[in-house]
């Protein structure tokens, strides 16, 4: 799925042109505005068009969230409450705080069986095995721990959607504080 060419810049613009409009709503139109490329440069980076755009998007997200904002999930010298911590940070900042539209979701809206389906489900395996792993290695038992990790991330999804709707930011940031005590149970 790797673009021919990765200007983190115009990765970028590709991000929140997606994030804004959605995969359909995103016309080459709005791509050109928002990378400041021409079409004809469009598609010297990108020979299929939009669809290998979104690709490349994808890859980055998927890049994004392995190396960086799970990486404090796995960091061992960290204690388990400040791991989680770290990525909800990591998080509060991809997401402008709550201000800003989950990419996963805007780019698979519409049919359900396309390579984005895919690739957003592969982002989403990743970041509910390495909270899944967190939540094992704190005794959960396996069963107990998918079902925290995969209640964790809905629910960092949803108060998206709903600080988004709702223009309450809030909501987003007091989902990523209720993190730990999702995953983890409460403090001892």
């Amino acid at each position: 799925m790797a673009a021919p060419a990765r200007d983190l810049n115009v990765i970028a613009a590709l991000i929140e042109s997606f994030r804004t409009w959605g995969y359909d709503g995103t016309s080459l139109k709005r791509i050109s505005e928002a990378t400041g490329l021409a079409r004809a440069s469009l598609y010297h980076r990108f020979p299929e068009g939009k669809a290998q755009m979104a690709e490349a998007v994808m890859d980055v997200a998927y890049q994004w969230m392995d190396t960086e904002a799970l990486a404090p999930l796995r960091d061992e010298t960290l204690e388990p409450r400040e791991r989680i911590g770290r990525m909800t940070g990591l998080l509060n900042d991809f997401y402008d705080g709550g201000k800003k539209a989950c990419l996963l979701d805007a780019l698979t809206l519409g049919e359900a069986d396309t390579p984005l389906r895919a690739a957003a489900k592969g982002v989403m395996d990743i970041w509910i095995e390495a909270m899944a792993a967190l939540a094992r290695a704190e005794g959960a038992s396996a069963t107990e721990a998918l079902a925290r990790a995969e209640d964790a991330v809905g629910h960092v999804q949803g108060s998206l959607i709903v600080s988004r709707v709702q223009g309450k930011p809030s909501v987003f940031r007091r989902a990523l504080e209720e993190l730990p005590e999702l995953l983890l149970g409460p403090a001892a």
